[in-house]
């Protein structure tokens, strides 16, 4: 499936009203906030890029995205993390950090390990399986990035990077309320 360049999406619904996606940008009008169009147009992207990814991951792997990032938190971290950890990292629930973790645990890519600091928790590593598992998947996702995002020059990532840089300090610095 390809996707779209969001600038062509426009031009096209512009163009050929019934080629129109209807997606979270479909609910705007002219008389939206800037910030509102922006937001949704980055939510959308997001969204259409993840969707792939996900649709991806399961046909190519057969693995669910939450399966594979947790499987990249532990490939950044050799020596495991706790599971509160990497519920706070993926920001999801311990409940679906355990969920997750019992099933890679049963295809034998993930192992816990008792925590030397507190025998009451555990660390959650990679086994040398789910190492190069994880390491084949990363490389053939890499690519479906690079792919969904060639729509772009260099200059515009670099340029788009620096102002969602800019951005997420902005949202980084607190609430924002009387701006």
């Amino acid at each position: 499936m390809a996707i779209k360049n969001p600038a062509a999406q426009a031009t096209d619904a512009q163009a050929a009203p019934s080629a129109q996606v209807f997606d979270l940008e479909s609910r705007l009008t002219q008389d939206h906030h800037q910030s509102l169009k922006l937001w949704l147009r980055m939510l959308s992207c997001t969204t259409m890029i993840e969707s792939e990814i996900r649709t991806r991951l399961r046909n190519e792997f057969g693995i669910t995205l939450p399966r594979f990032d947790l499987m990249a938190q532990l490939q950044r971290h050799p020596d495991g993390l706790r599971m509160g950890e990497l519920s706070k990292r993926m920001m999801v629930t311990g409940g679906n950090i355990t969920g997750i973790t019992d099933q890679l645990e049963h295809e034998k890519l993930v192992l816990r390990v008792p925590d030397p600091k507190d025998r009451r928790a555990y660390s959650v590593k990679l086994t040398a399986a789910g190492r190069r598992s994880f390491e084949r998947m990363a490389q053939v996702h890499e690519s479906w990035i690079a792919e969904l995002l060639d729509g772009l020059s260099v200059k515009e990532k670099n340029d788009m990077i620096a102002l969602l840089s800019r951005m997420k300090g902005h949202l980084s610095d607190g609430p924002h309320q009387d701006e």
